[in-house]
């Protein structure tokens, strides 16, 4: 059994426009703070919800995408006139880092944090960063993308990338064969949260473990620091094959990147990103509406324009393969012990 807990994340983009997933934020690796919403004296429609009693503003913390987190603020506040939102994004580790230094100063800074993947958001509830709390339609979230203490309100797929010219492999494994010597790209999972999902699963998969970053190693593969970045690779020529989003794969494909998505057995594995309202005073029912909103169906169509897996049945989002192979990690049996498992993987990849 691995046990692992506090997360790191992901990098920067090959074509120019944001990421459709910062690892949900495999974005810029520069945190953006500032604020947005209503104004204060803003006009009234009949399809606004009108304020919510007690504060206005509130500050998120996440490491969505800036092109997702900005068209669910703005469908937010335009719901909620008078609110405004301070947002402040990064990547998990600099998310993490702002976090920590939170806690050694004043306290918690953020009113609510929507992370890109449960085992961080875990992190956070066992150091009493976030509170246990789930919106309405909890339920209606499936379960294996849900807590008793939180809710995943948008999901990412871990799955291969593939130049044109190169073979399509039919399993992870086939990446550290003959075909791809010298020609593979992964990500960091000290820096990519997909990555240490990824790494997590396979760790304790039959077939994998450690001893697959091993002949990964032994066949050439190269570290680079995010999916993003193994996308840029692929693209270009760089390498034949490696480790990214299936969202940010489509996406650039859809652009004319030269590639091909595999799905690839025994599956692509599924990293849903949670969202919880945190321990600080002063912001609750904001936080929690805001919460609401991003989980509610029209949150998550918002989210789905973006080119982001929404986690609600029946919204569509980018392409899933009607075949493709899926895997749903067992998370709580996966949390506990990142630094043990990265330090092991770094005297592979150091």
């Amino acid at each position: 059994m691995i046990l692992f807990a506090a997360l790191l994340l992901s990098g920067c983009g090959w074509f120019q426009q944001d990421d459709p997933a910062d690892d949900a934020g495999d974005s810029t690796a520069v945190p953006t703070q500032g604020s947005t919403g209503g104004t204060d004296e803003p006009a009234e429609t009949e399809d606004d919800a009108g304020p919510i009693p007690g504060a206005q503003t509130m500050t998120l913390y996440t490491c969505v995408t800036d092109a997702t987190v900005q068209a669910v603020i703005d469908g937010f506040t335009a719901e909620h006139p008078g609110t405004a939102i301070d947002l402040f994004r990064a990547p998990t580790g600099q998310l993490n880092a702002r976090i920590a230094a939170d806690l050694r100063g004043a306290g918690v800074g953020a009113d609510v944090l929507w992370t890109c993947d449960p085992l961080t958001m875990q992190d956070q509830l066992e150091q009493d960063v976030v509170r246990s709390w789930v919106p309405d339609n909890a339920e209606d979230i499936p379960a294996e993308y849900r807590t008793e203490d939180y809710v995943g309100v948008d999901l990412l797929y871990v799955v291969t990338a593939v130049h044109d010219d190169a073979p399509l492999p039919e399993s992870w494994l086939d990446l550290a064969g003959p075909a791809y010597t010298d020609r593979v790209a992964i990500p960091d999972p000290g820096f990519a949260a997909s990555a240490l999902g990824l790494l997590g699963y396979l760790e304790s998969a039959p077939d994998y473990g450690l001893d697959y970053y091993q002949a990964l190693a032994d066949n050439g593969a190269v570290e680079l620091e995010s999916p993003t970045d193994v996308l840029t690779g692929i693209a270009q020529g760089t390498y034949d094959a490696g480790i990214v989003l299936a969202n940010a794969a489509y996406a650039a494909q859809a652009e004319g990147s030269p590639i091909e998505v595999v799905w690839p057995e025994p599956g692509a594995v599924a990293i849903y990103a949670p969202i919880a309202p945190t321990t600080k005073p002063g912001a609750e029912p904001l936080a929690e509406a805001f919460i609401e909103y991003v989980a509610s169906e029209e949150g998550q169509r918002v989210m789905a324009a973006t080119d982001v897996y929404p986690v609600l049945e029946g919204i569509p989002g980018p392409p899933i393969p009607d075949d493709a192979p899926v895997i749903s990690p067992d998370w709580p049996t996966l949390a506990g012990g990142t630094d043990d498992m990265l330090a092991r993987y770094r005297l592979i990849f150091g």
